[in-house]
């Protein structure tokens, strides 16, 4: 059974609440430590107590999973700022954050002379349905 400390793989399937699928790692098992907040808290607590083999759906609404859209989150730049192929809404644009990270911005909006960028996680907001079935248990200790 997974518990904190567990090294824990598991396949998942995510889609928005319409059902369109958003991501996918059948074949490709993701593979976390069970308590130390490398994955959305929301899905590491619907794993906790799980087994080898077992399958579940996980409900993650916007507060458990990528938070709800951030106000603050939109910035409007000068539209010269943006290059021309980034100047249609649903664009993204990448960035270096401040710790060096890439950081990836959708436009929102594109005006006369500005652009609304929006700097939220592209699933702020959403809600989020997980298949998952977890592939392998390694307890603490290694066993």
């Amino acid at each position: 059974m997974i518990e904190n400390g567990s090294r824990v793989s598991f396949e998942y399937t995510v889609a928005d609440e319409s059902g369109k699928v958003i991501d996918s790692t059948q074949g490709d098992p993701v593979t976390y430590t069970h308590g130390k907040q490398e994955i959305i808290s929301g899905l590491e607590q619907g794993l906790s107590g799980m087994a080898i083999h077992e399958e579940k759906r996980i409900r993650l609404h916007p507060e458990e999973a990528y938070g709800p859209v951030n106000p603050e989150g939109f910035k409007e730049v000068e539209k010269n700022d943006i290059p021309i192929g980034g100047q249609k809404v649903g664009a993204l644009l990448s960035a270096r954050g401040s710790n060096g990270e890439d950081v990836i911005i959708r436009v929102s909006e594109v005006k006369n002379d500005t652009v609304v960028l929006d700097f939220n996680h592209p699933l702020a907001g959403k809600t989020l349905d997980f298949e998952v079935k977890v592939t392998n248990i390694q307890r603490p200790g290694g066993s």
